[in-house]
């Protein structure tokens, strides 16, 4: 549900001038989306979505090169993860032999601004997270992004 709500979130903006939460909001209820504000300032995090301005005013639109980072972000972790986990505000992400490395410079790539930093060796990946809270949401993002693939 949340990968066809973000990849209709990206076709509206490319085909649309939205300059607001609330014009997103009603496009995607108007797609059949029952959201809430909330929701749709976490999917405008998430996509790493910027404001740019345009003639008509600003407008949201694609940060390109997020966006280049968050496809490696994908294949890498569905060629790459075995399993995750978190203790404490830490993550620990257990992958192929040889992977952990890519795993953690994409990780570091996208300046998730919850990461503190990441440390891999050959097959296992630790992040270190600002707080408990915050390693728990991260596994279940992680978590989400392997069963999106």
């Amino acid at each position: 549900m949340k990968k066809r709500r973000h990849e209709l979130i990206l076709k509206l903006i490319k085909e649309n001038v939205i300059s607001t939460q609330e014009e997103l909001l009603e496009k995607l209820v108007e797609n059949g989306f029952a959201v809430t504000q909330a929701t749709v300032s976490r999917d405008i995090n998430e996509l790493h979505l910027v404001k740019v301005q345009t003639k008509q005013g600003q407008k949201y639109a694609i940060n390109e090169q997020n966006s280049n980072h968050i496809n490696k972000f994908h294949t890498i972790f569905a060629q790459s993860v075995i399993s995750v986990d978190f203790g404490g505000n830490i993550c620990c992400i257990k992958c192929f032999a040889g992977t952990a490395n890519a795993a953690a410079a994409t990780i570091d790539a996208l300046n998730y601004p919850e990461v503190v930093g990441t440390l891999a060796g050959d097959d296992t990946l630790f992040i270190l997270l600002k707080t408990e809270a915050a390693a728990s949401d991260f596994k279940n993002k992680i978590e989400e992004f392997l069963r999106e693939g």
